[in-house]
């Protein structure tokens, strides 16, 4: 398999390079800002860009491209609606098209804010879509224009995603601000009235990988199988420092917070764990418990 990643520098684009490169898939990077570390082929790209894109794929033979690139800031959306726009919603569109004319499988990275977050149970993908936010917003008309590029296209839902830079090794993410603050011994508010189902970027990688080799189309949730608070996930966290680390991370650092109380930009919703059935089904095995997850980072916590 020849793979461009498209934003291989990010947290689940480096994740997608390393367990690519662990298949010996051969593969290719874009970057915007910041080039990656991998020693694999690399080309600078504003996604905006589809003359440029086309270049890239011009000069190799790739069978599939997998976009990770966003812009992911969620209040920085809120205030940019027009850049935030035309890089989620607009580029992605275009990307695809470019794709499906070159007859190129096509994944891209699609998000739970898509949902507005007022369900009482998890949200299939076949839910109903209503975001809150320019960030949801602008994410699902990304959807809607890759799907209405290329019918053939795999979209892949994730939710707060986590993890290790594939690359680098660096934490990243809500365990890594969680650890930090814990290991200050400085106290962290976590919401209690919110809920999500993490997605650790190295787990998604692979079953993004796998989704792919199994030529997968149609929408997918992509997140692990438990549906928890912040602040549960900052207590599972803090229980892996105190017995890793053989520390004394007193619990009371640790403390409950809500979402009214944070003036935001942007709306956040409250409840939007992902059903991960078809996922599972697709691949023949369970999405992994946030226990599972957090033992694949121990040793960076």
């Amino acid at each position: 398999m020849q793979l461009l990643v498209v934003g291989a520098n990010g947290l689940l684009g480096s994740n997608v390079i390393a367990k690519a490169l662990a298949r010996d898939w051969e593969c290719t990077g874009t970057y915007h800002a910041t080039e990656s570390m991998f020693d694999i082929p690399l080309h600078e790209l504003d996604i905006r860009d589809t003359d440029r894109f086309t270049t890239i794929l011009d000069a190799h033979e790739f069978d599939a491209v997998l976009n990770c690139a966003a812009m992911t800031d969620v209040d920085g959306c809120e205030r940019n609606p027009e850049h935030a726009h035309a890089v989620n919603g607009a580029a992605p569109g275009e990307l695809a098209r470019v794709c499906a004319d070159r007859e190129l499988a096509f994944c891209h990275v699609s998000t739970d804010y898509v949902f507005d977050g007022n369900a009482e149970r998890r949200y299939a993908e076949s839910a109903p879509t209503n975001p809150q936010q320019v960030y949801g917003e602008s994410k699902l008309t990304g959807e809607r224009t890759v799907e209405k590029a290329h019918d053939g296209a795999l979209l892949a839902r994730l939710s707060f995603v986590y993890g290790t830079h594939g690359a680098t090794g660096t934490l990243t993410g809500f365990p890594a601000w969680v650890s930090d603050r814990l290991g200050k011994g400085e106290s962290i508010p976590l919401f209690t009235d919110q809920t999500v189902t993490p997605s650790r970027a190295g787990q998604a990688a692979t079953a993004l990988l796998d989704l792919l080799a199994a030529d997968v189309t149609g929408t997918v949730h992509i997140a692990s199988r438990s549906c928890i608070t912040p602040y549960e996930f900052g207590e599972r966290i803090r229980e892996r420092l105190a017995a890793s680390r053989s520390l004394d991370v007193p619990v009371e650092l640790l403390a409950e917070g809500s979402q009214s109380a944070v003036d935001r930009a942007a709306t956040r919703p409250l409840h939007t764990c992902l059903d991960v059935e078809k996922v599972e089904h697709v691949l023949d095995r369970e999405q992994p418990a946030l226990a599972d997850d957090l033992d694949a980072i121990t040793d960076a916590l």
